[in-house]
Order: structure tokens, then C-alpha cells, then sequence
């Protein structure tokens, strides 16, 4: 059991017991205790449970259950769990795709590493025949084929919605285009066709809509009000039904309905057009959704696409390409260049640089020599080295970080929606206030009584239709979504428009985020000055010349840098040789024939080349400032030196200084060194910030934060920002970051600029405040028109509203939240 709901459930199936007086479940402990008159065996609960479902089993105290069936995974991709976007009942899964039993959103698939990390092979002509690896077909010697994985259950309810929209919309526009021609002065369609033969073609075509297209909103809207879980779908499925079943009621039996209740043909006046419409609509914004949640894990996709599926295993001295599930702890494993890391593990043998950037957000590859830890998803540079797997399956840090993003995603608490919050009242209240008026006419209405009492009743809960309020938040979304595009700003979800809005604390990444994410030369420096005795002295362009002609060899992101800058000063390259890469410290070689040497200070004691305390105390000015900085010998003499930085995008300090100016307190968390992250705050007037923090530490702050009421939001651009994206209430991805940090977050930036967070805020508060007008002109009509629909003017006025009168009032408060969300189009954010 994993909510309240599993126990509610337990207990009330156990109570059902004949003989048993009371069952209490503790869902902690996961026990049941029963009260009975006389004992009743254990097999009777355990028949009661098992003909409930099967998803409970029960067992003694002291003894231990058994697993007496295999417990099957559903196919397509991902792990079988399946659990609500909106994590009704907290972190219940599901064995099976559907719907969630109390909001009645479609349940979402989670992913996982192992279920996509072994690639199988099978045969074209023979599908039952299905390898690990690659080769030929035992029975007819074709060559196997990668198996092509399902579509995942987000994927096929995307397909499934989308062909029944466009059934939906096949259907209802000729029923919109025949209702509306009635409110032409000189209705051609009359010429052709009666009217009542017109309303039969509206309900034929209201058929495939209602009963097909739409019939789950009503399966929904039937289980919400059996379980008493009343939300959108309540709503949704009291108005559109009663609609379509009133104008049903209206073209069989006309002759109950009073005369102005009758058009000028004789015929009732029917709303197959509002019932079909309004379905269609909801279709579409299930759609809608259906789509964003066919994304919800492509956060954890693009993690999974850094897991390879073979690797290389020394086996008696001989390379063997096995299955990544077939790597024990202990093994030996060759990693070639360019390669992915297939496990976490040591190096036994070589030296090399890995790209780290996936796993650690940046962008500089490590140097790695035996010893040193390496991670599965990593990738190597241009040598060859062996390592020791240490850590497999699910213990590695990728895997480790997938569970985190799942975690994370799956604990965010639900957010209730404005329109559902009132929903909850309202539904009840527009039923009983429908018996009511039912009731008090036919006890002391005119005659007909029971044609009033009904007719009078079907007008309350059409006016109180919730097409408004159910278009209510979904329009303002949409306009400010669209808005939103136009400037840079992409969300994911309404609900990260709404989380925006409240947000207090915002947490920055500093690498890609406040800063470009690309080291760059940023000042070349000689010692002219400093040198010893009798030493010739180096100009800065020759520095730079010896730099870059050494560097060309060279494929590091920091020799990159060199050598463009190089470029851009239009260097000439002078011939080099015999180029050596020292890990850990610099590279070596000769250019001009003379040795050459590049790195930090152990890269000079490397080339018995001394550092004085003046180039020291000079180095140290950029080196507290973050920059790294590597010094230049020739000939054992130390003669300059290159600083090397990553800029601040201009955008970055009047951003924040905006975001603080609104009350939004700015943190800067960061993996880099103290000394840069220092730099950084100060220049940017950060009083609060951390560095050295790994993936897991910025998922502990933003939990700490929340902990304290705060309002998280998280902007970052790498994988290791993946995890507190996803906890935060709002994450914010740089568009110029990773694709999984992207993915992870609610809202991206284009631009990959801090001042595109300024305009989410700006404009989650302009769409929030257009969906709380929006609702108020929804509620307000239905306020004022369920009264009147009711009877209550007939007493003094002698009017009634008739369901015609009734749908127009409708139609218009549709109207005005329509016309004053398209108000968002030109809000300036």
C-alpha cells in the first residue's frame, strides 16, 4: 500500500466481511487489525481481497509472504509503473496504463536505465527468434535486426486522442454551421430542408461525437461523481449531456414543451451544436495535453541515451564486445577513444581526457591517469585506457541521477487549479439547486406542472453549463503561451505559469547560465620585466605565437580556445613537434626547434622551468578572479603566460538586479571552484551563493528551501541540473543548454538569457490575473443566470428562461473570457 487511499480501501473491503466488526490498517506497517465476534478463517479476507481485484495480498505476522505467480511487465517501453501526472494519490503507481481514479487524467509511463539498455536483435522472416547480439538466423540465415521498441503509453494515447479529435471536428462542424444559420434573417438552409429535418441531421452527426469521440469524458464524469471525486470532467460530462439529451428529448416528445419553448416550424429548439462543441474543445485540450505528457519523461530519455548498450571486456587478454548487462563487478574493460564509459569504475591502465559535461555541467574535459574515477555516460577522449568496474546496473551515477529526475518528478505536490477548486462546490450546488427548482414547481407551479418543473430544471444546468469556466484557464494558457513563443519564452505546462507567479527564490547555475559556457582567451601576458639575467624578454603577440603554434596540436576545449583567438589576431603558426600531452599539468614540445612548455606551476616544475614570486603574485590577480591561467617556458624560462575565462553574458547582473528589485531573493549554486563562483557573486552583487556542488546537493537545497515555504524556481543548462529542475516547483532550462536539462524543465529560455526570466515572471503574473477575470466573468454569469433560469423573476416578471435564452447567455460569458484572454496578445512582458 502506498496512500491513504490503499488503506481506505483495504479497511472498507475487510469490514465487508461478514463477523468482522471493525478493520483498522496501519499503512506504515502495512497491517491490518480485525475485530470479530467469533474467528474467521484468514483464506475468508484473503478471498475478500483477492475478489476485489487481486492487488492486495495478506499474510500472518510471522509469516513470510510468497510470490506464487510471476509478476508479468506490461509491454512498451519503460519499467511497467505507471502513475498520475498530478500525483493524486501521492506516489501510487499502477501495474497498467488508464486513468487516474480520482482526477481522471491519463496515467503516465516512467522510464528507467535497465529497461533500455540491452539492445535485442531479431530475425525479419522468424520475429519469434530474439538474440542479445548481432548475427544470423539459426533457421534461415538471414541477418538479425535491432528490435524496434513499442510506442510508449503516452505516444498511443496521443494517436488514439488525435484520431478521435478529428472524428470529433468531421462531426461538429456541419452541426455548428447548420445552429449557427439559424440566426440568419432569411435562413437558407430552410429553403432546402425543414428545420426539423435539419435537427435530425444534428443528432445523427452527434452520434459518432457523443458516443464515440467524447464517451470517455462521461465514463470519467460517471466515476468522479461515483467516488464522489468531483473535478473538470464533472462538469464537462453534467452540461454536455444534459445537452444533447434535452435536444433529444426535445426532437422525440415537442409536444410536452410549452408553446415558447417552440420555434416558429413547431420544433423544439435543440443544442447538439453547445453539447458537440463544447466536447470537441475538451478534446482538444486533452490533446493538448496528451502531448506535454508524451514529454514528461523525455528528460529521463535523453539521460538513457547517454547509457551504452555494449562494451569492450578484456577476457585472458582478448577483447570481447559483450551486453552491457553482462559486466560483473571486478571486470576489466577497454574504453576506446571517443567511446561512452559503459559502468562507474576506476582506471587501471593509461591516461586520458574525459567529457564530463553530461554528468558535472562543464564544459572542460578532466584529465584522468590510473586511479582516478570515471563514470558510466562519460566520454572519452583520444586515448585508449583499461579500467576496473566498480559500480553496475543502477548503483552507477547516471543511473543514480535517472532515479533522482524520477523521484524528483513524481514528488512534486499536485497543483488544483482554480476552476477544479470551485468546481467542487459548484457541481453540487447547480444539481440540487436543479431538483429544487424541479420540486418547487411541480408542488406549486401553473399548469403543466411537471412540463414547467423539467423544462425549468433543464434550464438551470444548461445556463450552468461549464464551457466558461472550463475555458476559463485553458484560454488564457494558450494566448499567453503563444506570448510567451513570441518573446523567447517557451513553457511546458500551465502549471509552471501558475508556480511562476508565486515564486520567491530563484537558483541560478553559474556555468552556461550566468556565464556563455565557453572558455575563451581573455588577456595574453610576457614577463618581460621578470626575467633572470641576461635572458632575452618575449612580446605578447610572440607569447602568443609559441602558444598557439604548441596548442595546435593539441585537441583540448583550452588549446581550442588558444588557437581561435590565434586566429582571430591572424597568428602565424610556426612549425612544432614532437607534441606531448603531460596529464594533469600541461603540454609539451618543441616549436622552432627550442623546448616548449604550457601549464600550471607543476607543469613548469615538469620542465624545470621556475616561477618567481612577481609572475606568482601576477597570476594570482586573474586566478582570484576564477580565470584559470597556464604559464608559457621556452627553454626552461618562464616568459608568459594566457588567462583563460568564461564571460558573464551582458544580460546577467541587470537581470538579477530586476528579479531583486521584485522581492525574488538569487541564489547561485555551482560544481566550479570557490575562487570563480566568488568572482562571479561579487560582480554581480550575489550575496547568497555555493560552489563544489554536485547533482545531488542542488536537489538538497531546493528541497531545504521548500522545506522552509519557499517558492523554488531553478534555471540551469546541464544534466547535473536535471534532478533540482525537476524538484523545484519551476525549473528553468537555457535553451542554449543540454537537451535533458531542457527537458527537465517547465519552462525554457531560447535565448539561453537570465533576462528571459524577467519576462516569464512578468508574464505568468499578466496570465494568472487574466484567468482569475476570466473565472470571475464564468462565475458571475452563472451566479445570475441560475437564479433566473431557476424561476425566480416568474413570480413577479412572469419571465422564464428558456433553454435557447439559456445557451445564449452561455455562449456569451464564452465570449467575453475568450475576447479578454486574447487581451494577453499584446501584454507587454
Amino acid at each position: 500500500m502506498t496512500c491513504n487511499g490503499c488503506r481506505t480501501h483495504v479497511e472498507e473491503t475487510l469490514s465487508k466481511v461478514k463477523g468482522v466488526s471493525k478493520a483498522t490498517v496501519d499503512l506504515e506497517k502495512a497491517e491490518a487489525t480485525i475485530e470479530m465476534a467469533s474467528h474467521i478463517p484468514l483464506e475468508t479476507f484473503q478471498e475478500a481481497l483477492k475478489n476485489d481485484g487481486d492487488r492486495y495480498s495478506i499474510h500472518k505476522l510471522d509469516e513470510k509472504p510468497t510470490q506464487d505467480k510471476k509478476v508479468k511487465t506490461p509491454k512498451g517501453k519503460g519499467t511497467g509503473t505507471f502513475y498520475c501526472p498530478m500525483h493524486c494519490e501521492g506516489d501510487k503507481t499502477y501495474d497498467k496504463p488508464g486513468d487516474c481514479p480520482v482526477c481522471g487524467m491519463d496515467l503516465v509511463e516512467e522510464q528507467n536505465l535497465s529497461s533500455t539498455q540491452s539492445e535485442q536483435w531479431t530475425c525479419p522472416m522468424h520475429p519469434e527468434v530474439v538474440k542479445d547480439e548481432a548475427g544470423s538466423c539459426p533457421i534461415c540465415d538471414m541477418d538479425l535486426v535491432p528490435m524496434q521498441a513499442d510506442l510508449s503509453s503516452e505516444e498511443k494515447t496521443y494517436k488514439k486522442l488525435l484520431k478521435k479529435f478529428w472524428i470529433a471536428s468531421i462531426f461538429t462542424l456541419p452541426i455548428f454551421i447548420i445552429a449557427m444559420s439559424e440566426m440568419l434573417a432569411n435562413n437558407p438552409l430552410f429553403e432546402i430542408m425543414h428545420q426539423k429535418n435539419w435537427n435530425w441531421i444534428q443528432f445523427v452527426l452527434s452520434i459518432p461525437v457523443v458516443f464515440y469521440a467524447t464517451w470517455m469524458f462521461f465514463e470519467r464524469a460517471y466515476r468522479s461523481i461515483k467516488t464522489w471525486n468531483l473535478n473538470m470532467f464533472t462538469l464537462i460530462g453534467i452540461g454536455a449531456g444534459v445537452a444533447w439529451l434535452f435536444s433529444v428529448f426535445g426532437m422525440f416528445f415537442p409536444e410536452v414543451f410549452p408553446e415558447q419553448f417552440l420555434s416558429e416550424s413547431g420544433a423544439v429548439h435543440v443544442y447538439f451544436e453547445a453539447a458537440t462543441v463544447i466536447l470537441t474543445l475538451v478534446l482538444l485540450g486533452q490533446l493538448l495535453e496528451a502531448r506535454a505528457h508524451s514529454k514528461t519523461n523525455s528528460a529521463v530519455k535523453e539521460l538513457l541515451k547517454l547509457a551504452p548498450n555494449k562494451a569492450i571486456k578484456v577476457v585472458d587478454g582478448e577483447d570481447v564486445e559483450v551486453s552491457i548487462d553482462h559486466i560483473e563487478l571486478g571486470d576489466i574493460l577497454k574504453v576506446r577513444p571517443g567511446d561512452k564509459i559503459p559502468v562507474d569504475g576506476s582506471i587501471t591502465e593509461g591516461e586520458t581526457t574525459i567529457d564530463e559535461s553530461m554528468i558535472t555541467g562543464e564544459p572542460i574535459p578532466v584529465n584522468k591517469s590510473v586511479n582516478d574515477k570515471v563514470s558510466s555516460g562519460t566520454i572519452n577522449g583520444n586515448q585508449v585506457f583499461l579500467m576496473k568496474a566498480e559500480k553496475i546496473g543502477s548503483d552507477t551515477l547516471l543511473s543514480q541521477i535517472i532515479h533522482m529526475v524520477n523521484d524528483a518528478s513524481r514528488s512534486r505536490a499536485p497543483i488544483q487549479n482554480l476552476a477544479d477548486k470551485v468546481s467542487g462546490y459548484f457541481v453540487p450546488a447547480v444539481v440540487i439547486i436543479s431538483v429544487l427548482t424541479f420540486i418547487v414547481w411541480a408542488l406549486w407551479g401553473p399548469e403543466p406542472v411537471y412540463v414547467y418543473a423539467f423544462v425549468n430544471a433543464i434550464a438551470v444546468l444548461i445556463i450552468a453549463c461549464p464551457c466558461a469556466l472550463g475555458l476559463a484557464t485553458p484560454m488564457s494558457v494558450m494566448v499567453g503561451v503563444g506570448r510567451g513563443a513570441q518573446n523567447g519564452v517557451l513553457i511546458k505546462n500551465a502549471e509552471a505559469l501558475e508556480k511562476m507567479d508565486k515564486v520567491d527564490t530563484l537558483i541560478i547555475d553559474k556555468t552556461g547560465t550566468i556565464t556563455e559556457g565557453k572558455p575563451t582567451v581573455e588577456k595574453i601576458g610576457a614577463f618581460g620585466d621578470d626575467l633572470p639575467a641576461g635572458k632575452a624578454g618575449f612580446t605578447e603577440a610572440e607569447v602568443l605565437q609559441y602558444i598557439v603554434s604548441l596548442n595546435s596540436n593539441s585537441e583540448h576545449p583550452l588549446a581550442e580556445a588558444t588557437v581561435k583567438y590565434g586566429k582571430e589576431k591572424k597568428t602565424e603558426i610556426l612549425k612544432s613537434e614532437n607534441f606531448s600531452a603531460v596529464t594533469g599539468k600541461g603540454v609539451e614540445g618543441q616549436v622552432n626547434g627550442k623546448p616548449i612548455a604550457l601549464g600550471n606551476p607543476e607543469m613548469m616544475q615538469h620542465a624545470n622551468a621556475k616561477i618567481s614570486s612577481e609572475m606568482e603574485n601576477e597570476a594570482k590577480t586573474y586566478q582570484k578572479q576564477g580565470k584559470t591561467v597556464s604559464y608559457l617556458a621556452i627553454d626552461t624560462v618562464v616568459v608568459g603566460y594566457v588567462v583563460i575565462g568564461d564571460k558573464i553574458k551582458t544580460t546577467s547582473a541587470k537581470a538579477i538586479k530586476t528579479l531583486q528589485d521584485k522581492g525574488i531573493a538569487v541564489i547561485m549554486l555551482t560544481g566550479d571552484n570557490h575562487d570563480t563562483a566568488q568572482a562571479v557573486a561579487t560582480e554581480l552583487n550575489l550575496a547568497d551563493f555555493k560552489a563544489s556542488m554536485l547533482p545531488e546537493d542542488k536537489l538538497k537545497e531546493v528541497e531545504k528551501l521548500q522545506q522552509q515555504g519557499k517558492v523554488v524556481a531553478m534555471a540551469g543548462d546541464g544534466i547535473n541540473d536535471a534532478p533540482a529542475l525537476a524538484k523545484s516547483d519551476v525549473g528553468i532550462a537555457m535553451g542554449t543548454g543540454t537537451d535533458v536539462a531542457i527537458e527537465s524543465a517547465m519552462i525554457t529560455l531560447v535565448k539561453g538569457d537570465l533576462h528571459g526570466i524577467v519576462k516569464a515572471k512578468n508574464l505568468s503574473h499578466a496570465v494568472m490575473k487574466n484567468i482569475k477575470q476570466n473565472l470571475f466573468f464564468a462565475l458571475i454569469y452563472n451566479t445570475l443566470g441560475v437564479p433566473v433560469a431557476a424561476g425566480v423573476l416568474f413570480p413577479v416578471f412572469g419571465i422564464l428562461l428558456s433553454p435557447m435564452i439559456a445557451a445564449l447567455a452561455m455562449s456569451f460569458s464564452s465570449v467575453s473570457v475568450i475576447a479578454n484572454a486574447l487581451r494577453l496578445r499584446t501584454v507587454n512582458i
